[in-house]
């Protein structure tokens, strides 16, 4: 019975004898490890900049007693003349568009006009443009457009127009346009 114990208990030996070496190798690695750590934070210094000094404020005196206030009714009364004077030249851009007859073109927005071609009609240029599916034909000086826009240009590749829109403030002020050539296009 003895022979049969013997054998039953080597396994169990045996993982014993590696567990107990696991245990010794595992520990000096770490002892290595902490060593190292130790060795590291001892060598490392943190570097931290002072900060600058605050500026000292130093308080002014008002030197503008004798100037025009910029509240008065004075300086609000040479404001509005320049405005109105202003307002009076641009509405020289609006006044001629007002009074005219308004062309068919005029009526659709630019993002709804497509540029199909160009070609000479009686040595001037002309340029093909498709709205919903319908062909029209326009010159240099026809409108287009809902911000009163005046074509300008034609060349083979693009249509140049000049239109007179409002700006924030309200003022009429002009601004160019262009219409690109679309290429197989339908």
């Amino acid at each position: 019975m003895k022979l049969a114990s013997i054998r039953d208990m080597t396994p169990l030996v045996l993982a014993l004898s590696a567990c107990l070496g696991l245990v010794a190798c595992g520990s000096s690695e770490h002892e290595e490890l902490q060593q190292w750590m130790s060795e590291q934070r001892s060598q490392t210094r943190p570097r931290i900049q002072p900060l600058p000094e605050p500026t000292k404020f130093s308080p002014q005196a008002y030197t503008q007693e004798g100037a025009i206030e910029p509240f008065s009714s004075q300086k609000l009364l040479q404001a509005l003349k320049r405005d109105s004077n202003q307002a009076t030249a641009n509405a020289g851009l609006i006044a001629p568009e007002l009074n005219r007859r308004k062309e068919p073109l005029e009526a659709m927005p630019l993002d709804a006009v497509v540029m199909v071609g160009s070609l000479i009609k009686q040595g001037q240029p002309v340029a093909l443009i498709r709205v919903d599916s319908l062909l029209y034909q326009v010159r240099v000086g026809n409108y287009l457009g809902q911000n009163y826009g005046r074509i300008t240009k034609i060349s083979e590749t693009e249509l140049a127009l000049r239109e007179i829109v409002q700006d924030a403030a309200g003022e009429w002020t002009e601004r160019m346009a262009n219409i690109q050539l679309q290429e197989g296009s339908k």
